[in-house]
């Protein structure tokens, strides 16, 4: 029986202080005022008009992503938290979160930020090394980079930052080192990824010297013993966290929940009462955004691509899937997905129990392929 799942809500605010090289989200260089206030009136205006397709469930969660969310002033955070509280019923225990980047963190501002409701900030480090931020076109050095992390942490106790590792030219001791330096922060969750280089950003096209897969795997191995040592538990593939600190807006994707997604560019999912599923796209240009025109693509989710959609989301989480989750959030039988599933375990991908299936360690490894054998 088709259960509707719980809705989380995603802000896109698209301007950057620079476009980084590796980056593939939609977010453009403002030379120009940034129109802040226009924007917020419209964001609000978008999500109006979503709520409508959500029935009467609550909002669980809100990030706020970008682009630079943190370029906004304190007035437009203020003015779209309110905004949002007005329009939607928020869970009492919310958590609301904001990407900020180094450069930008002012206390004052941040301050005002948890005061109009934020309560957990994400810092975008990468890494503190200050000739490796210099390859990857990061606007800060190491020095500005600590400087946001002591200057969120006397505003707010949760917090995230984020490390990548196999930059180009980096070292082993150069992941270590940065991951020393991360923990010795405290923070309460911690994204650690490797960079991929896709084809629509400009590194694409460049030679880098990247690591090769030998030294990306030692980097990846001696990491990851080193954040266990130190208190983290990986709760998702890339995700580490001190106890009961999840990200529950993440948690939600890969919990195959549904989000709206409003500002521009922004994707959202959204099961409907009769068990459809579908995605909306929202308008890329900002001149059309601003003039109300919001929608840019919806799309139905075919049946014969929700076990692919489903599975892609929860198999990155290191825990059990439960058959009864599948069935709740795809409206699918088990019985309509088992020849897949027996690939799966005839490669070694998987384990089923009576009421469940847990990747195995070569499924976590080859989580592609196990994917593809889901693929129609």
């Amino acid at each position: 029986m088709l259960k509707l799942p719980p809705i989380s809500l995603y802000i896109h605010i698209p301007w950057c202080i620079k476009k980084c090289g590796y980056c593939d989200f939609y977010s453009y260089v403002s030379k120009e005022i940034i129109p802040e206030a226009e924007y917020i009136k419209n964001l609000l205006k978008d999500l109006e008009k979503d709520l409508k397709l959500i029935y009467t469930r609550k909002i669980n969660n809100i990030f706020i992503g970008g682009g630079t969310p943190s370029l906004l002033h304190n007035e437009s955070i203020k003015n779209l938290i309110k905004g949002i509280k007005k329009r939607t019923q928020l869970s009492k225990f919310s958590e609301i979160t904001i990407e900020s980047n180094p450069k930008l963190i002012e206390y004052k501002n941040f301050r005002n930020y948890k005061k109009s409701g934020i309560n957990r900030f994400s810092l975008g480090i990468q890494t503190f090394n200050s000739n490796l931020l210099k390859k990857i076109e990061r606007t800060y050095n190491k020095k500005e980079a600590i400087k946001a992390i002591k200057e969120i942490k006397k505003i707010n106790n949760n917090f995230n930052i984020d490390i990548m590792y196999g930059l180009p030219d980096q070292s082993l001791n150069n992941v270590l080192s940065d991951l020393k330096n991360t923990v010795k922060y405290n923070p309460t969750h911690i994204s650690w990824y490797q960079l991929t280089i896709e084809p629509n950003t400009s590194f694409y096209a460049k030679n880098l010297h990247l690591p090769d897969e030998n030294i990306i795997f030692k980097m990846f191995n001696q990491g990851e013993k080193f954040l266990k040592k130190s208190g983290y538990i990986k709760y998702e593939i890339s995700s580490y966290m001190k106890s009961n600190y999840k990200c529950q807006h993440n948690l939600n994707y890969w919990n195959f929940g549904d989000y709206i997604g409003i500002g521009c560019g922004a994707h959202g999912k959204i099961t409907k009462i009769n068990g459809d599923i579908i995605r909306t796209v929202k308008n890329k240009n900002i001149n059309e955004f601003i003039k109300g025109k919001y929608l840019n693509t919806k799309q139905l989710i075919l049946e014969k691509d929700k076990p692919f959609e489903y599975f892609m989301n929860t198999f990155r989480l290191h825990q059990p899937v439960y058959k009864k989750h599948f069935q709740e959030r795809t409206n699918i039988s088990i019985s309509d997905i088992q020849n897949n599933i027996n690939k799966a375990l005839q490669k070694e991908y998987l384990i089923e129990n009576k009421d469940s299936w847990e990747t195995t360690k070569k499924g976590k490894i080859f989580l592609n392929s196990l994917l593809k054998i889901f693929l129609n």
